[in-house]
């Protein structure tokens, strides 16, 4: 069956760095887009980042474009996502997820496995 495991999550400092990982497996890896999400308490869950089958082409939320990189190793089945300059407000519970198909998609609807999660925490 379809398994992502996630690991990486951590209390960290403002303008701080983590990595995540989420080891995937019981699917062809390397034929479906992935994303990272966020579960914020009080709000909902939000797309962060999606990086596609072939790892060619990866988008971020507005938010934290520019801080944040999602990376892939097919050969590995796992994805990745550097989180630099952090800041209080990613704090929040972070899931990989499996798109439907190759190419990466910020819907929600269009994801059919998500992982248990890795809880980040930026704070002094």
């Amino acid at each position: 069956q379809v398994q992502l495991v996630e690991s990486g999550g951590g209390l960290a400092q403002p303008g701080g760095s983590l990595r995540l990982s989420c080891a995937a497996s019981g699917f062809t890896f390397s034929s479906h887009a992935m994303s990272w999400t966020r579960q914020v308490p009080g709000k909902g869950l939000e797309w962060v980042s999606g990086i596609s089958s072939d790892g060619s082409d990866s988008y971020y939320a507005d938010s934290v474009k520019g801080r944040f990189t999602i990376s892939r190793d097919n050969a590995k089945n796992t994805v990745w996502l550097q989180m630099n300059s952090l800041k209080a407000e990613d704090t929040g519970l972070y899931t990989c997820a499996q798109a439907r198909g190759a190419d990466i998609t910020p819907l929600l609807m269009d994801y059919d496995y998500w992982g248990q999660g890795t809880q980040v925490t930026v704070s002094t």
